[in-house]
């Protein structure tokens, strides 16, 4: 017999998971939710996007007092980091938001559950913990155990001296170089955490490229800002192996096509080359839960898997990992178990790459469109040209509108600069909406504004900016 009976029972408290989990019990479903983790919010909250955007933030602060105050007329001294300080400013910065997730749960009446979640048929999940075990049946499951870091073959994180992301957010002492394994965007974030506080930083990517999945003209513009900052690139090169010595760590390098390798020493190694879903233990097969080609689980347009009764959502099913997608996808499933027609429009999800400056986008690239076959048109605003931005001294990057040729209805923004993240916002309202390029032109936008930029670059659409 059964500890407990819910309507739903959701394995995994991260973005997807405890969001539908508020969600379900705000339509009335009796709702628990399992994680294994002693505090809530999955690796976002705790070991990624909260704590690298604390820290990304700290950095900033650090290397503007300490590099740029004086251009404003302001005298600093001599400017000393405290790091035990900066890492425990971001330690309670996530610890204020697990608590504020705890209470969420509470405040919703959703049953937190601490253990390892195991499914052991379509309506049962067996949940492990550190001294009990119960078992809690639901009429519905949902899925939502996120992702874990891609292993490099050959080479073992011992998060010390050769971290993944996790390591890398609480590093004891700034390294005298930071060697860092993958262009994408945790990579780069973390690279230009510690290269602010003084790391030497170099990069090295299999591909030609910085940011795969990036427009092409964005990301070269993005590369060379960072290169300017300090940061070296290897593009097109693949790392074979890094060996540990007393002081320094080797990493043997060689080019991606082949030829004569070189070995680069670094006293840290951070391997950031991608995530995966993470379902070991989860009794998927047993279950008869069906994975796709990539080992994710599968699903249909409503989020449920190959057994009824069972749903995924996140990290662990298609689409890019990112948390805002897995939170629309928790509140959507949700709806969909009460009866309601969720829905998520993938077509419109944006990322946010959290170095300054900011590198944002949503929709399609150059690249994708061309790939396709569709007539476009292009309008771009640098933000040199930018008011704002040049009170701000923060004038690097562009706002790039990509749009329909024969209907000018906008299909993908790009942007490059100071407060991208949040400039992109309009962009996806505009685009969930069905907006042409010329319905943001005739936006009256705040002057002086950093999304004056994107005004400008949807009357540039037209050939008609006005302040270039």
């Amino acid at each position: 017999m059964a500890d407990q009976e819910f309507d739903v029972v959701i394995i995994g408290a991260g973005p997807a998971g405890y969001v539908c989990a508020i969600r379900c019990a705000q339509l009335g479903l009796k709702t628990a939710c399992v994680e294994k983790s002693p505090t809530l919010g999955g690796t976002c909250l705790n070991i990624g996007c909260i704590p690298s955007k604390a820290l990304l933030q700290s950095s900033e602060y650090f290397e503007r007092t300490r590099d740029h105050l004086g251009g404003h007329g302001i005298k600093v001294g001599n400017v000393e980091l405290d790091l035990p300080a900066m890492l425990a400013r971001k330690d309670k910065v996530v610890e204020t938001l697990t608590k504020g997730v705890a209470g969420l749960f509470k405040k919703n009446k959703v049953t937190h559950i601490q253990g390892t979640g195991r499914i052991a048929d379509a309506h049962t999940v067996e949940v492990k913990g550190e001294k009990e075990s119960q078992t809690v049946t639901a009429r519905h499951i949902v899925i939502a155990t996120g992702s874990e870091v891609v292993p490099l073959k050959g080479i073992e994180i011992d998060e010390k001296r050769i971290v993944s992301s996790t390591g890398a957010l609480a590093l004891d002492k700034v390294p005298g170089h930071m060697v860092v394994i993958g262009a994408g965007f945790i990579g780069l974030e973390l690279g230009s955490v510690w290269r602010r506080l003084g790391a030497k930083v170099t990069v090295i990517e299999y591909l030609d490229r910085i940011a795969p999945g990036m427009d092409g003209e964005i990301a070269k513009e993005f590369q060379k800002l960072l290169k300017k900052q300090g940061m070296d690139f290897h593009l097109g090169t693949k790392v074979t192996g890094v060996k540990a010595g007393k002081k320094e760590l080797e990493v043997a390098i060689e080019p991606a096509k082949g030829g004569e390798g070189e070995t680069v020493a670094c006293d840290v190694v951070l391997v950031s080359v991608g995530r995966r879903p993470h379902l070991d233990g989860l009794g998927l097969e047993e279950a008869g839960v069906a994975l796709d080609e990539r080992g994710r689980v599968q699903i249909d347009d409503h989020f449920a898997t190959s057994v009824e009764g069972i749903y995924a959502i996140g990290d662990c099913v298609r689409g890019p990992m990112l948390a805002h997608k897995s939170e629309d996808e928790g509140i959507a499933a949700a709806e969909i178990i009460a009866g309601q027609a969720g829905h998520v429009n993938y077509g419109v999800i944006p990322g946010v790459v959290y170095t300054e400056p900011e590198a944002a986008s949503v929709g399609k690239t150059e690249e994708e469109l061309k790939e396709a076959g569709v007539e476009y048109t292009v309008g771009k605003f640098p933000m040199l040209a930018n008011s704002r931005a040049r009170t701000y001294d923060q004038t690097g990057g562009l706002v790039k509108i990509l749009a329909d040729a024969k209907t000018d209805r906008v299909l993908g923004v790009h942007i490059l600069g100071t407060a991208a993240g949040e400039l992109i916002a309009e962009a996806a309202v505009a685009m969930e909406f069905g907006a042409s390029a010329e319905d943001i032109a005739r936006t009256c936008h705040a002057h002086p504004t950093f999304s004056e930029a994107v005004k400008e670059a949807a009357l540039a659409v037209g050939g008609r900016a006005i302040h270039i």
